[in-house]
């Protein structure tokens, strides 16, 4: 690419590469040809997908794990439109991501006219800033301002619409990328650390709930350092899983089952929740403080958005690492704790997950399942959990040790964002092996980026949990309705599917073949697709059993 950019794509380039954007996913159409070209001889690496949905979950994923907006790109109208549920829900899951449509030409904006839609107004609701770039002048700044927005507090999407006759439009010599501001990292008020710290010091069974905001702001040490010193316990969200090591003494699990889980009843005799990073969106803090009678202490870069099951009597809004900082200065200045442990109900959740590694049924126990995919996987590789039943299971059992190594939609909690996912995973990690856990209703949804990580050459694995339904809503109809309907479909030979996109197809046929499979596809330089019959009895007798604990304890 010259110095001198002649087109606003090849400006709109430009400014891509001074905010550091290594990868558009996209597809082109006729209206964006000329920011598709214009990445050619630039270090951005255009990845084409085969749905304009993949590439939105693709910056999606790419965002969450680098912290820095990724770029999906699509032409206008349909395309655009098959964008939005990506960046929705990398919008409702706080995750950096910009989003680039053509639109129709300023010449027929205004007007009724051929694929025109509003997209801004159809962006808006689900980012943090929706605009069209209406002026040459204007590019530089409005692409410096979405990235601004995007990575900036809490993190979010922005939606850019470029209509076709200014991509095409020269830019003047002088028009250059904007250069991004220092990041402005917020100290704690003292005066408000010192309130926490006196609830603290007074609290009889406290309980540190963890959000996504920890792994976000890099602060897992540190929440481990201060759970070690109060000897707190520590439960997580879905999205925050593995921000205290599933193996350390004062993890308790996961919060965000459907029904009241073992983690449920360290809450329910709580008096303060210290909550670090957390989120509403994450779960309904009624799961948590059903009586509204707990004292809640917030911790997160911003405030808290209104609950009345979240009362928050403290507010340390702040960076994450500086306020945990903060409280850990303090209390090692005066000691407090150690407060009580609830090892039996960390005890429960090992002894189930231990139960089912020993079970050889087929088709396959779901904690079996967990049990195998984590004797796969190294602690720094990633697993990326689909939204459904697998969900539930991989989300309450899977034991997580390091931070976004387990990754769950759950702001949004959208199907089929894993396997998309799941390619721009080892595009930010390329060390690390990457596995794509899904059912088999959203497998099919977005299987034809098979092609893609095939064509691109990134290597990964797809575990499709076959039950030939769409087993949540099963679940969910069996325990309210007592009966279910319209929710079983028929599958492909999983196999022979695999092998018509080039990758390698495996079908398990008993217990024992998981796990030495499960290997030998994370070991392979390529693609691999695993199909793996599930059982989902236990969903049922799972819910029962936890109805069962919870009369008795």
């Amino acid at each position: 690419m010259s110095d001198s950019p002649t087109t606003v794509a090849q400006l709109i380039v430009r400014c891509l590469e001074a905010e550091g954007v290594r990868y558009m996913f996209g597809i082109p159409g006729e209206e964006n040809i000329r920011l598709v070209d214009a990445t050619a001889g630039s270090s951005i690496r255009f990845i084409l997908v085969r749905h304009e949905q993949a590439a939105s979950f693709m910056a999606d994923i790419y965002g969450r794990l680098t912290g820095k907006a990724a770029v999906c790109a699509a032409t206008l109208g349909p395309g655009a439109i098959n964008l939005l549920l990506g960046v929705a829900d990398a919008h409702t899951d706080s995750t950096p991501l910009v989003a680039i449509s053509a639109q129709v030409g300023l010449d027929r904006i205004y007007k009724e006219s051929h694929q025109y839609i509003d997209l801004e107004s159809m962006f808006r609701p689900v980012t943090k800033w929706a605009a069209t770039i209406g002026t040459v002048a204007s590019v530089p700044e409005m692409l410096r301002k979405a990235f601004d927005l995007a990575q900036r507090e809490r993190p979010g999407a922005v939606y850019l619409a470029v209509p076709e006759d200014l991509e095409a439009q020269a830019a003047p010599a002088d028009l250059v990328p904007l250069t991004a501001r220092p990041s402005h990292i917020t100290a704690p008020d003292p005066a408000q650390v010192a309130a926490a710290v006196a609830i603290l010091r007074r609290a009889k069974r406290p309980v540190l709930l963890a959000g996504h905001g920890v792994a976000r702001a890099h602060a897992s040490e540190k929440l481990q350092e201060l759970s070690e010193m109060l000897g707190i316990p520590v439960a997580t969200t879905f999205m925050a899983k593995g921000v205290m090591p599933a193996r350390h003494p004062n993890t308790l699990g996961v919060i965000g089952f459907m029904r009241h889980d073992y983690e449920n009843f360290a809450f329910d005799e709580a008096d303060v929740i210290l909550s670090v990073g957390y989120e509403l969106q994450e779960f309904a803090p009624a799961r948590i403080n059903p009586d509204r009678d707990k004292t809640i202490i917030h911790v997160h870069r911003f405030a808290e958005d209104i609950d009345a099951s979240y009362p928050v009597t403290v507010a340390v809004e702040a960076d994450v690492a500086l306020a945990l900082d903060a409280l850990i200065a303090a209390f090692a200045a005066q000691p407090a704790g150690p407060f009580p442990k609830d090892a039996k109900i960390r005890g429960l959740c090992e002894a189930e997950l231990a139960a089912g590694a020993r079970d050889d049924r087929f088709p396959l126990a779901p904690q079996r399942i967990v049990s195998d995919i984590r004797a796969a996987l190294d602690d720094d590789d990633i697993v990326l959990a689909d939204t459904g039943a697998i969900k539930m299971w991989m989300a309450r059992l899977y034991p997580a040790q390091k931070p976004l190594t387990c990754l769950i939609s759950n702001g949004l909690s959208t199907m089929a964002f894993s396997l998309p996912g799941a390619i721009a995973a080892r595009l930010a990690c390329p060390g690390r092996k990457v596995l794509a856990a899904m059912g088999d209703g959203s497998f099919l949804m977005n299987s034809q980026e098979i092609e893609t990580a095939v064509r691109e050459k990134i290597p990964l694995v797809v575990l499709v949990w076959v039950d030939n339904a769409y087993g949540l809503i099963k679940w969910k109809m069996d325990l309210e309705l007592k009966h279910h309907r319209d929710v079983d479909f028929g599958n492909p030979d999983f196999v022979r599917y695999a092998e018509s996109f080039g990758a390698a197809g495996y079908a398990i046929e008993r217990a024992a073949d998981l796990l030495p499979t499960l290997k030998r596809a994370l070991a392979d330089d390529g693609v691999s697709i695993i199909a793996c019959p599930v059982d989902y009895a236990e969903n049922i007798r799972l819910t029962d059993r936890l109805g069962e604990l919870t009369l008795s304890l």
